[in-house]
């Protein structure tokens, strides 16, 4: 296919305008790669792996492609422990952690915030593209990253926070709506009740800022992508439907879940992490949430449910597991990432040809 808008062809050097998502605990090396492979922006994701392991994913993506790729990280300000909050919130789960014989005081993993020593580790290895999640670092690490001539680019979820972007220097806005999978890339406002939908998003967005800008949620296939081009985006970012390939790091129940899902599926909800983020419906979800005043800051809430996870995982149950979904999970491919790739551009192609009769 030729694409008549080459902005983000040319900026990222890729063949396609299509992104896959960096979906923290789902995005693997190999998924990155065979994107990439196939003419999309690969991605992998640094929220949740330490500075080895994120050295380890960064050294195999390097050997098994020559192709650009994307490395994205949070960007959060690390809060401040309120040890009365964080009781209540043990407490809200203590019936749970009975029911599964978990130790009230057990702490699960966090999420990490973008650091001098994550910049060097770019700097060692100089993906084409780093983003950013809810902001961006300190104008020290950014100014690193621009120096080394790593572009950047980072999620809004309205027209202020395209424009904050722009101003601060990124190479192209992603815009973020309301019907992504994962958390909500907002970092100036905090009511998700308002956060708009991507038609809505997109053009409003693409009116504001002079940088490309890059359609995100809700988009699964070919015509998905042609709409957001139809509207002025440079491109589309695309995770839920890369859920089920093989690469993908999903789990066997996750995956079950998302089969299984609709249009209907879907909430957003703080009760895994602090953060209001996009997943299918499950117990705690229902009981706690979806929305808990009772979970601490993010992500200290992860620390208190997590340890819930592995038991009930161990029986088959997914009622404590943050089913991470978009609200088209029926778009997720059960195929490979390349074969999903070439796909959305076979698919983005006979939509256009569609509207052009």
């Amino acid at each position: 296919m030729k694409w008549q808008d080459r902005r983000l062809l040319d900026l990222f050097g890729i063949e396609h305008p299509i992104l896959q998502a960096p979906m923290a605990g789902v995005t693997a090396p190999q998924m990155a790669i065979a994107t990439s492979e196939a003419g999309g922006l690969g991605a992998i994701a640094g929220a949740m792996l330490t500075p080895e392991g994120l050295r380890q994913e960064l050294q195999m993506v390097k050997q098994g492609t020559g192709r650009p790729f994307n490395v994205n990280f949070f960007v959060h300000e690390p809060p401040t422990v309120d040890a009365a909050r964080d009781a209540r919130w043990r407490q809200r789960l203590a019936t749970y952690y009975s029911e599964l014989g978990v130790a009230p005081d057990v702490k699960g993993p966090s999420r990490n915030a973008f650091d001098a020593a994550a910049c060097d580790i770019l700097l060692e290895f100089k993906p084409r593209v780093a983003s950013f999640h809810f902001g961006l670092p300190d104008r020290t690490l950014l100014k690193r990253l621009k120096a080394a001539r790593i572009l950047v680019i980072s999620s809004a979820t309205t027209v202020e926070e395209a424009r904050w972007l722009e101003n601060e220097g990124v190479d192209a806005v992603i815009a973020q709506g309301a019907e992504a999978g994962g958390h909500r890339g907002m970092f100036l406002v905090d009511d998700v009740a308002r956060q708009a939908g991507t038609m809505a998003l997109v053009p409003q967005v693409v009116d504001a800022v002079k940088v490309p800008v890059i359609a995100a949620g809700g988009i699964g296939d070919g015509r998905g992508i042609a709409a957001a081009l139809a509207l002025g985006a440079a491109g589309a970012q695309i995770g839920t439907a890369f859920m089920l390939t093989p690469e993908a790091k999903t789990g066997p129940l996750h995956r079950a879940a998302l089969k299984q899902a609709n249009d209907n599926s879907t909430t957003l909800t703080n009760v895994f992490t602090g953060r209001p983020a996009r997943g299918i419906v499950n117990r705690i979800v229902r009981e706690v949430g979806p929305m808990s005043a009772d979970a601490p800051a993010f992500p200290l809430a992860a620390e208190a449910t997590q340890p819930l996870r592995g038991p009930a995982e161990a029986k088959g149950s997914t009622d404590f597991t943050p089913l991470w979904s978009g609200q088209a999970p029926t778009l997720a491919r059960e195929m490979p990432a390349g074969e999903v790739v070439a796909k959305l551009v076979t698919e983005t192609d006979a939509a256009f040809r569609r509207t052009r009769g």
